[in-house]
C-alpha cells in the first residue's frame, strides 16, 4: 500500500530534517527544477541506486505527477523499505521552494 503526503507536509518534514526526498524524473526535468537538498535518482536506476538511499530513513519520492513517484514507492517497499511515501500530485502540486 502506498502512503500519500501532502505537499504542505513533505516541505515540512524537508526543512525539519525529517525525511529524505528522492525525485524519481529524468535529469531534464530535475534541472527545470526540484525540491531543494532532493536525491535525484531517475526511476530507471533506483534499483541499481539503492545503497544511495537508507532504510532507516522515512523516504518521500517525488516525480512530475505522482504516477512514477507510485511505481518507485512499489519498488522501495519490495526492496525492505518500511517508511516510503508519495508526494501526492507529484511536482504540479508541489507549493514549497524550487531550486534550479
Amino acid at each position: 500500500m502506498i502512503h500519500h503526503l501532502t505537499s504542505e507536509r513533505v516541505e515540512s518534514m524537508a526543512r525539519n530534517g525529517q525525511a529524505v526526498i528522492v525525485d524519481v524524473r529524468e535529469s531534464s526535468e530535475y534541472r527545470e527544477g526540484h525540491i531543494p537538498r532532493s536525491r535525484h535518482i531517475p526511476l530507471g536506476q533506483l534499483l541499481h541506486r539503492l545503497k544511495e538511499v537508507n532504510k532507516a530513513h522515512t523516504v518521500v519520492v517525488v516525480c512530475q505527477s505522482g504516477n512514477r513517484s507510485a511505481r518507485a514507492c512499489e519498488m522501495l517497499q519490495q526492496a525492505g523499505y518500511s517508511k516510503v511515501f508519495n508526494l501526492s500530485g507529484g511536482m504540479k502540486n508541489w507549493k514549497g521552494p524550487v531550486e534550479r
